[in-house]
């Protein structure tokens, strides 16, 4: 398949770099430094599912050059959405998907409305604390890193199976979903609560779940999310907290959210986008969301970044 990466951040680049060494044809978006190294060095990864280097690969900081592709897979921060889904229309074709692996779940609206809504895909990825450490290298914490993707009218499409073989022969965990928007949900119940408990007390997963009260103020935030998922008809059903301070207490001692990250290096925060989205949800649904309401509080001073 030819595949589009838009763009080579921690959560794109993995997922690109495996399907390029398995053998796609990939290219990879990107710009500034990190453009140059990829050109000049090829991309790097670090993984725990094994480090990759891969040379002579298409980057590119103008998706024009590249042409109508079969998949996007399309990762940028929920801030640049708009910004990024105008400057891809060069790479849609009459059927091209565009799966979003972007945490808000108000995502597709600017995308439908830029590239169509035929085109749009759902998707949901869950992977552990990658990130570009330097120009032209992925590092990824962990084993975790799975991909869920479909369409969303629940039907299964020919270039969502042929994706789903790509990423399969590539050795990617990965599922086709007929219920990509209840999948959605329940990964943003649970990211939204560990990005923004993490935040606020700027510690990893092991150090949080470790304290009692650190523990249910993260798992308080999960248990909003889902009942605000539920009044927006995503019933994740009775064991879904359950299961998910289960998988917190499984994940590295180390691990830390993307948008702590993002918080150490003072850049712009997904605030508005993840717990924001939580507060604002939950008060249109008649749902209580005070851990969320806190968390939103508690960082929107440090939303802007540098420029905050």
């Amino acid at each position: 398949m030819k595949i589009a990466i838009m763009a080579t951040g921690g959560v794109g680049g993995y997922f690109g770099a495996r399907l390029a060494a398995a053998g796609q044809e990939v290219h990879f978006v990107a710009r500034g430094a990190h453009l140059v190294a990829l050109r000049a060095n090829g991309l790097k990864l670090k993984s725990a599912n094994g480090d990759l280097h891969l040379q002579g690969i298409s980057a590119t900081d103008n998706p024009a050059t590249i042409g109508p592709v079969d998949i996007v897979i399309f990762a940028v921060k929920q801030y640049d959405t708009a910004t990024a889904a105008k400057a891809i229309t060069p790479l849609i074709g009459p059927q091209t998907g565009v799966i979003s692996l972007q945490n808000g779940m108000d995502r597709h609206d600017p995308l439908q409305a830029t590239l169509g809504r035929d085109h749009v895909m759902g998707g949901v990825a869950y992977i552990t604390a990658a990130e570009v450490v330097s120009p032209g290298v992925i590092a990824h914490v962990g084993p975790l890193a799975r991909m869920i993707f479909g369409e969303l009218d629940g039907r299964i499409s020919a270039r969502g199976e042929r994706f789903l073989a790509a990423c399969k022969a590539a050795g990617i965990d990965a599922m086709l979903s007929t219920e990509i928007a209840k999948q959605m949900w329940g990964k943003f119940a649970l990211l939204s609560a560990f990005s923004g408990v993490s935040s606020v007390l700027r510690k990893p997963i092991g150090a949080i779940m470790g304290d009692p009260d650190t523990r249910k103020l993260l798992s308080d935030a999960v248990a909003e999310t889902a009942a605000v998922a539920k009044a927006n008809g995503a019933d994740l059903g009775a064991d879904y907290l359950s299961r998910q301070v289960g998988l917190l207490d499984k994940m590295l001692p180390q691990t830390k959210s993307s948008m702590q990250i993002d918080l150490e290096h003072r850049r712009r925060l997904e605030l508005e986008w993840l717990s924001g989205a939580v507060a604002r949800l939950g008060e249109e649904a008649g749902v209580p969301t005070p851990t969320h309401h806190f968390i939103y509080a508690a960082l929107k001073l440090d939303a802007n970044g540098q420029s905050g």
